[in-house]
């Protein structure tokens, strides 16, 4: 890898395959977004990725899955099974038996003493003390069931207590999609003292790394994360409107006119009746405020029965568009091929089955703005961050404000030169030059490509 650079795993295979390929060709680091997709469509996509990939580093996101641990954990297998060596762990508040074992898994000490690990965690987190966990072994009772279950071996576990479980610690602040809404200049620093506290106690033969994510779309923002200390950066929002994005073309065009404040906070389909929110674009999608309005109905009834009939009138012919009884029937037959312990608790409880409704369509408002179904047009659900809005402000006037142009690889690199621009600046500045601020704006342009890039494919 040439550059700390990362291209985030956006979910639902947003993040493509395509989109790792280019990256990593540049001599950059892409996550393929893997959260959300049922395991086959995980599978032939790591399959793609084998062979493309040969060349250069690549990764795939492993998502926390609170509501099926089974899922998760069948996630890890198949990144072992296929051997992924690079995962970027995200939505964990704690470390799990899943990741441990991923991260534990084909450690071995070399001839010399040196201890030499076959995967590398990056763990996307808010928070210190979240951090703190990965940044430390995992704990002995938790590996040392895993090696009762026969999925770490005794020499694993025992090296295991040498190595934190993630190397690699990328600290999200506000962001699109699941967010704390913290401000980076605030969050990085404390994962960084934090990381020394660990580093104190542990003391471990390889460092650990920090990076930084959320707000990070201009050179400015770059240069700032570095200067706070980041070890590398990673991008998420920015990438949706890249061509290689696995967002529909009217959604890319959505969000290429995203401004700094076209953002607001909805209700998340994956935990809803936690009340737990993400953040999404605002401008040109009536999601948000729809989203807030069936979670205001969940907190206020108790079921579908007690929601006037006139509102229910107007969720059926605005939001649903189909009677309420469909939904379910819908939503009913998905649950009992998937986790048909969700159906048998929904009739026995009614608001469990009033959620389940409404998440029939805060799940589908994403796949809706994925395939680009045009008669959900104002029901896309995109996750964004107001980098966005920064980036589309910056690139205003270029040849990157036209979405044809928004190649992964010409953000990347127009983000790090600028940054390296900016830094120099800021540098010049320091030891007393008259530096113009002109200097501190640097303009896109068009970098030249790896020749390799033409044998991608879909």
């Amino acid at each position: 890898i040439s550059m700390p650079y990362i291209c985030g795993e956006m979910a639902n295979g947003i993040a493509t395959t395509d989109m790792v390929v280019e990256i990593g060709r540049t001599g950059m680091l892409g996550f393929f977004g893997a959260a959300g997709l049922a395991l086959d469509r995980i599978e032939k996509s790591l399959a793609d990725l084998e062979t493309r990939c040969r060349d250069f580093s690549w990764g795939s996101n492993l998502i926390h899955s609170p509501h099926d641990s089974a899922l998760e954990e069948k996630t890890a297998e198949l990144y072992l099974r296929h051997r992924v060596t690079r995962v970027s762990a995200s939505a964990f508040m704690a470390v799990r038996p899943s990741i441990v074992r991923y991260a534990y898994s084909g450690v071995r000490q070399n001839p010399d003493g040196s201890i030499e690990r076959r995967n590398h965690v990056f763990a996307k987190l808010s928070r210190p003390e979240v951090a703190k966990q990965f940044m430390s072994p995992a704990p002995e009772a938790m590996v040392r069931r895993l090696v009762e279950q026969g999925l770490l071996t005794q020499a694993e576990a025992a090296l295991a207590a040498h190595l934190a479980v993630a190397e690699d610690i990328t600290v999200e602040a506000d962001s699109g999609g699941h967010t704390d809404n913290r401000p980076l200049v605030a969050l990085l620093p404390a994962v960084l003292s934090t990381r020394e506290e660990v580093l104190s106690q542990y003391r471990y033969p390889r460092p650990v790394r920090v990076g930084a994510a959320g707000g990070v779309g201009t050179p400015s923002a770059v240069a700032a994360a570095f200067s706070l200390g980041a070890a590398y950066v990673l991008t998420g929002s920015i990438n949706q409107s890249a061509r290689e994005s696995g967002l529909s073309e009217e959604g890319k065009k959505m969000v290429a006119q995203a401004g700094l404040a076209d953002v607001m906070m909805a209700p998340a389909g994956d935990m809803f009746e936690m009340g737990v929110k993400v953040q999404v674009l605002k401008r040109g999608t009536l999601f948000g405020v729809r989203g807030a309005k069936l979670y205001d109905l969940y907190s206020r009834y108790e079921s579908l029965e007690q929601i006037p009939a006139t509102v229910m009138a107007s969720l059926e012919k605005d939001i649903f568009q189909r009677p309420i009884e469909d939904v379910w029937a819908e939503t009913r037959q998905y649950f009992l091929a998937a986790k048909p312990e969700e159906v048998t608790r929904a009739l026995k409880e009614s608001k469990h089955r009033m959620a389940l409704v409404f998440r029939w369509y805060l799940g589908l408002s994403s796949r809706w703005a994925i395939q680009g179904d045009p008669g959900r047009r104002f029901d896309y659900q995109i996750w964004c961050g107001p980098a966005m809005g920064a980036f589309n402000q910056w690139v205003a006037g270029s040849f990157l404000d036209d979405i044809a142009n928004r190649g992964v690889s010409q953000i990347a690199l127009n983000l790090m030169h600028g940054a390296t621009s900016v830094a120099r600046a800021q540098q010049l500045r320091a030891f007393g030059v008259d530096v113009q601020q002109s200097a501190y704006h640097f303009r896109p342009r068009e970098f030249a490509l790896p020749d390799t890039r033409a044998g991608a494919h879909a």
